[in-house]
């Protein structure tokens, strides 16, 4: 075997690892900054919920709280999927911001905890629905399809926000 039959397919084989690589990482810098604020919010969202199961006052924020878990899990578990593959990071806790609002939660109880969880809900998801909104214009085609799909949850939990 010579030198030339030996360095041909290794030569192929290192090519098509950098395509595979390159074709790896596909999320755009506007899906990084997507993906930086709705994990945090998505995640924060959940948490808070958690908390909110077993500390709302009245049934209905509870049935929110539950259904804002449930809801966010999954939307946060589908974002991960799709972020791993596109190499865009997803932060492993909350930031700053978001751990003092829900440790400022932790503080309350009874009406004035289910008052304030309900008005951090229906911020964040105002946020939220303007994010997904954008993303599903501006994204590549997984977020983009990713954010389509999610930004009607969004206003699903939006509703509901307005029914409690």
């Amino acid at each position: 075997m010579t030198a030339r039959t030996t360095l041909v397919p290794a030569l192929a084989v290192l090519l098509t690892s950098a395509f595979a690589v390159q074709a790896h990482a596909q999320a755009s810098d506007t899906d990084k900054a997507f993906v930086a604020k709705v994990s945090q919010g998505g995640r924060y969202e959940v948490e808070a919920s958690q908390i909110a199961v077993h500390k709302a006052m009245a049934q209905d924020v509870k049935d929110l709280a539950v259904a804002e878990v449930h809801d966010h899990q999954l939307v946060g578990d589908k974002l991960k999927t799709i972020s791993t593959a596109e190499g865009a990071p997803i932060a492993p806790t909350l930031n700053a911001e978001f751990q003092q609002k829900l440790d400022h939660l932790k503080t309350l109880s009874g009406a004035a905890f289910d008052s304030a969880y309900l008005a951090e809900m229906d911020a964040i998801h105002d946020k939220d629905e303007k994010l997904f909104a954008q993303e599903s214009q501006d994204g590549t085609p997984k977020y983009k399809a990713f954010a389509a799909e999610t930004d009607r949850i969004v206003k699903r939990h939006i509703g509901a926000l307005h029914a409690v």
